[in-house]
């Protein structure tokens, strides 16, 4: 009896502290949600009023629309880039064994695991030798480097757990490689494939340290709102870091959904 005490005791200890924890880590960002509708241009608390006056002001803000534009078009291209090499790569990890094939499992995960200066440094250098200027075509690059490492380890997952028999099926009623891919392979890793591209998406449009070293001249938008935050705290900020918020948290909900939905 006082063994099952302390174990439910410990469990809810465990509990609070866990609770605590996501407080201390949430609660700055429902502060800034909160002060995106606030009247007034200094946040304090209580607020003077409720306005949807910063949005408005963010809106004709052709700065901060500038770079929301660079972010979200970077975006695009570095998760259809991640994609495009990310499920051959995992196709290719799961149907064939070869020297190191342990091994490169764990490396592919390495540009998640590098801290984003490191690998902003070694790429700057790395484009220097080769010629390749800071620019969007470097930024699109050193964001598919890391981003494949979300759609590789998703996708050979799912592989891995898939019927093979479902191929065999399909060769036997006539079906060619191509065929059976597109009909019987890629509808069963649709939701891995897609819920990784929406997570690289919201990385990628969240990615600060590779974009500061190789974004040269233009602006994303995290770059640009910490721009605008070294001089003084415009609500601005406040109203699109809510919008930007939002639409990661629902990409990130999107994405966990579709790969429980395989479990």
């Amino acid at each position: 009896m006082t063994g099952r005490l302390n174990l439910n005791l410990i469990t809810k200890l465990l509990g609070l502290f866990s609770f605590l924890v996501l407080a201390f880590l949430y609660f700055p960002l429902l502060v800034v949600v909160v002060y995106s509708f606030n009247a007034d241009s200094i946040n304090s608390f209580p607020m003077t009023g409720v306005s949807l006056k910063w949005y408005q002001e963010m809106a004709q803000n052709k700065a901060l629309i500038e770079a929301l534009g660079h972010s979200v078009t970077v975006a695009l291209i570095s998760t259809t880039a991640a994609v495009l090499l990310g499920v051959p790569g995992a196709f290719a990890m799961d149907r064939f064994n070869f020297v190191g094939k342990k091994v490169f499992e764990r490396i592919v995960l390495l540009p998640l695991i590098l801290p984003g200066i490191l690998t902003g440094v070694a790429m700057l250098s790395f484009f220097q030798e080769l010629g390749i200027q800071q620019s969007m075509l470097a930024v699109v690059i050193g964001h598919s480097t890391f981003l494949i490492a979300i759609v590789m380890p998703q996708v050979y997952a799912r592989l891995k757990r898939m019927d093979r028999s479902i191929e065999e099926a399909s060769a036997d009623l006539g079906a060619n490689r191509f065929q059976t891919f597109w009909y019987v392979i890629l509808p069963n890793i649709r939701t891995a494939l897609i819920g990784s591209a929406l997570l690289s998406f919201t990385l990628s449009l969240d990615e600060i340290p590779v974009t500061f070293f190789l974004n040269g001249v233009y602006s994303t938008l995290p770059i640009q709102i910490w721009g605008m935050t070294r001089n003084g705290f415009s609500p601005e900020v406040n109203a699109i870091s809510t919008l930007v918020f939002i639409t990661s948290l629902l990409f990130i909900i999107i994405s966990t959904r579709l790969n429980n939905r395989e479990e």
